[in-house]
């Protein structure tokens, strides 16, 4: 068993006459959104070759620094190398990249499109990056009915879709999972037609009434949603669509790294929930059933009027400055009004009871189990 890495040596030199396109090929590019390609792929200009893209992004990022960095969205480059020694990418052209971040409005949506050898796209959109704003734009899911990274994705959709003249499939990882399903919904219904399958790679979820729309259920049968055993941002907040489960070899929130995610000859190798996850899932759900909106949102502000607070920008800041960040932190905690660390407390407090709760549902269910 290997990675997706693994996975571009063993079967790279399969064209997709050969061997479809399948869940791997889909990871595969749902992590190349994860680049910078800002001056390479322009985002109406003519598509250009993979072979060229990686030529000139190793030109300025050497591959040997890159690969010091552990984080798979740091290694997502790397990708370009395997993907150029056999049949399969070689030929790929990329068109269409964006690149949107706006602290003021709180939207990070990057995206761009793939042209492969089997005449279809492959739309992707980026997660989270390591953003501040990025990652409050995930925690506003929980309170906002629609966020403004969800609606530049049905945007981006639309609008490279009306230019593409070929079927579509569409996806990501994390947060760009979530932005490739509700784009795939409220996309313009011409391009909405073209779509074949929509790829939700440990994507959070959506709210109750956004699942309700005609749009959102109309696409529901095409969406493939793979996340790993002990999925914890692929549970969040609610969806329609089954889960396939896969090994990871990572632990706990690790396993969200797609770099962790097994794959064994053309395909992930698959299981079931496990228990862990089992409970984190339970927890979530019943953590935010006994909070608002008003609350959650609320809770939201007040956690990253922390990192404000700090003058932080990324997270990679924080890990660069750990012992000084937190002292910062504990601070200012300390310096909000009486009622905003009351909350938070109690917030947290309900977090931790719905996990206690959840984790002895569980053991219930296991000892039932041996009863019979």
């Amino acid at each position: 068993m290997g990675n997706i890495f693994d996975y571009l040596e063993w079967r790279g030199d399969l064209a997709f006459a050969l061997d479809p396109f399948n869940d791997v090929d889909n990871l595969v590019l749902s992590e190349l959104s994860y680049v910078d390609f800002d001056g390479m792929v322009l985002y109406a200009g003519e598509p250009v070759t993979l072979a060229k893209v990686r030529d000139m992004y190793f030109s300025e990022h050497p591959a040997s620094e890159i690969k010091k960095d552990g984080d798979h969205i740091a290694k997502a480059p790397l990708l370009m190398n395997g993907m150029l020694t056999g049949e399969r990418f070689c030929n790929a052209m990329l068109t269409g990249y964006v690149d949107m971040i706006d602290t003021e409005s709180e939207l990070q949506m990057a995206a761009v499109t793939f042209l492969l050898d089997d005449g279809t796209a492959y739309v992707s959109f980026r997660g989270t990056d390591s953003s501040v704003v990025g990652w409050k734009e995930d925690f506003n899911m929980s309170y906002k009915p629609v966020t403004p990274g969800q609606k530049a994705a049905a945007s981006y959709l639309s609008d490279i879709g009306s230019r593409i003249d070929r079927p579509l499939r569409v996806g990501g990882h994390s947060k760009g999972g979530n932005f490739a399903v509700y784009a795939s919904a409220f996309c313009d219904e011409a391009v909405r037609e073209r779509i074949i399958r929509v790829y939700t790679n440990d994507g959070p979820g959506f709210r109750s009434e956004l699942m309700d729309t005609e749009e959102y259920k109309a696409v529901v049968p095409k969406v493939r949603s793979i996340v790993p055993e002990t999925s914890i941002i692929g549970h969040l907040l609610r969806s329609e669509f089954d889960h396939t489960y896969i090994r990871s070899n990572g632990i706990g929130l690790g396993q969200h790294d797609a770099l962790t995610w097994l794959v064994e000859r053309n395909g992930f190798v698959s299981c079931g929930q496990s228990g862990l996850g089992s409970i984190i899932t339970r927890s979530q759900r019943d953590w935010l059933s006994k909070i608002n909106d008003e609350e959650r949102e609320s809770f939201v502000n007040t956690l990253f009027s922390i990192f404000d607070g700090e003058g932080m920008e990324s997270f990679g800041e924080m890990s660069n400055q750990k012992r000084r960040t937190l002292d910062t932190i504990l601070s200012n905690i300390k310096n909000m009004p009486k009622e905003r660390q009351q909350e938070a407390t109690r917030i947290l407090g309900e977090l931790m009871l719905s996990s206690k709760d959840a984790a002895l549902d569980a053991l219930s269910d296991l000892l039932d189990r041996f009863k019979d």
